[in-house]
């Protein structure tokens, strides 16, 4: 007997072991794929020079097949890239990659981190300089005051980066933007202006991946301005929309939210049925993965309909309502997001500050060089002008390239706020709109310089013809005083 307990208990061990190998080889697999993936990533973005063609291609990147849906695992892989980009000093994929680990917490209802790493993404995309990526940066911690339901702070975000994506041109962004806009003027019950900026993103794109949502909010707007038919046309759009996109494969938040909408109008119509339906699916898809602080509403909304009806699922969408609401609003998370506002709020003041300062530095460095330049065109039309005296022809030749300096630094003074705007703050581009300044410069330097220079000698021969004959007057009368005296004598 005691035998087959041994045997039997050294079989279990073995097999717990394979078990223990297998799992190794699984996670060391999994973790080598990881890696590579990275990796390949890495040096498929670093081969853009161009930071407008690196953004387009981090958008449209999509994650490889074991990570889709899978926020952990893209948890870890954007935070492989980004320790790279801190490594090789890759500002424009810090910001990006901070971000993105702070949609990343924002999923898992965590604000308070959620914000901080958004605020890393924007102090660096400001320090980058890249419009594009401030507008994506700020999309993202809107999205988390959105969330929150903080519709003020969220509204300054998003209007902001509309603003950045507005001058760099992004059409993607500027849809992103008035969207979320659409939004937080819906829950601030500005309906006309809801509505004005939800036909804008869907007029920017209405083929894109958001115009389920976008379609579902016009519907919202409609049923609340009271047009119950059109609001059902547009919740109906979305569905279609929604039920095709069923058969591939989606973003699971965009989902979400998409059931958490048509749950909302359904119940601004008092279909409760309805209302339940999608309520539920929502509450299925989120489970207790990712996303959990979106079970709010939908649970919330199950709670009251089986208030009178239903007493233990009342309880059961209670507590799930209790516990997402705990993990968003709680009195820490409250303080830690208050924390992170005045803090943002701050830097947002400074950044104001510094920006007057450059603006009157700007304006004074103007003026200065108006007033040399004034100088020295007063000094050589003096100089050419002048009748009295012979004046050197290097001397005009020095004041004119002091002039073509002074001339080309007062342009780029102007120029350069105006050439970041449209380059994009890419150095190459801006170069090369300097260098094309100059040239049409130099040219006109070299006319300039010339008829400067005909005009000094002209003025010159002048001078030296008038001396002459002046001398020689003063000779000839000399040469008469000598002679009448000679004759006296």
């Amino acid at each position: 007997m005691r035998t087959n307990l041994t045997k039997m208990a050294t079989s279990y061990i073995n097999m717990m072991k394979i078990i223990l190998l297998l799992c190794s080889v699984f996670c060391f697999q999994y973790s080598f794929a990881q890696k590579k993936s990275a990796k390949e990533t890495i040096l498929k973005f670093a081969k853009y020079k161009d930071e407008k063609k690196k953004l387009d291609s981090l958008i449209n990147f999509k994650y490889p097949s074991f990570y889709v849906n899978n926020q952990r695992a893209q948890f870890k892989f954007d935070q492989m890239i980004l320790k790279h980009s801190l490594k090789t000093n890759d500002l424009f994929m810090q910001g990006y990659f901070n971000s993105e680990i702070g949609v990343y917490y924002r999923f898992l209802g965590n604000s308070a981190l959620s914000l901080s790493y958004h605020q890393k993404a924007i102090n660096i995309a400001e320090k980058n300089g890249n419009l594009t990526l401030l507008a994506f940066v700020k999309i993202g911690m809107g999205n988390v005051y959105k969330d929150r339901e903080n519709w003020n702070e969220a509204l300054k975000l998003y209007s902001s980066a509309l603003t950045y994506a507005k001058k760099s041109n992004n059409k993607q962004f500027s849809r992103w933007c008035y969207m979320n806009i659409g939004v937080v003027y819906l829950n601030l019950n500005k309906l006309d202006s809801s509505l004005i900026c939800l036909q804008n993103a869907y007029e920017l794109d209405k083929y894109s991946k958001n115009d389920v949502y976008i379609n579902l909010m016009i519907g919202s707007v409609h049923t609340k301005l009271g047009n119950l038919k059109l609001g059902n046309t547009y919740c109906g759009m979305a569905l279609d929309k929604e039920k095709a996109n069923a058969k591939e494969k989606q973003n699971q938040h965009q989902l979400i939210l998409a059931y958490i909408a048509m749950a909302e109008n359904f119940a601004a119509l008092n279909q409760t049925d309805s209302c339940l339906v999608y309520s539920k699916k929502a509450i299925q898809e989120i489970g207790n993965k990712a996303f959990f602080y979106l079970s709010i509403k939908p649970a919330k909304m199950i709670a009251t309909i089986y208030e009178k009806s239903n007493c233990d699922s009342t309880l059961k969408y209670a507590k799930i309502f209790q516990a997402a609401n705990d993990s968003m609003f709680s009195k820490k998370a409250n303080d830690q997001v208050q924390s992170i506002s005045n803090e943002y709020d701050l830097r947002q003041k400074e950044l104001v500050a510094e920006e007057k300062k450059e603006a009157n530095n700007q304006k004074q460095n103007i003026q200065f060089a108006l007033i040399a330049l004034g100088i020295i065109v007063f000094v050589t039309l003096y100089l050419l002008l002048s009748r009295s005296f012979i004046t050197s022809t290097q001397l005009i030749e020095f004041f004119g390239v002091m002039a073509l300096l002074i001339v080309f630094e007062f342009l780029n003074l102007i120029l350069h706020p105006l050439l970041e705007d449209i380059t994009n703050h890419t150095p190459v581009i801006m170069l090369l709109a300097l260098v094309c300044i100059a040239a049409l410069l130099i040219p006109l330097h070299h006319k300039l310089e010339k008829w400067a220079t005909n005009k000094l000698i002209k003025k010159n021969k002048e001078i030296r013809l008038a001396n002459a004959k002046k001398t020689i007057n003063t000779l000839e009368e000399e040469l008469e005083e000598n002679g009448s005296q000679g004759k006296k004598e």
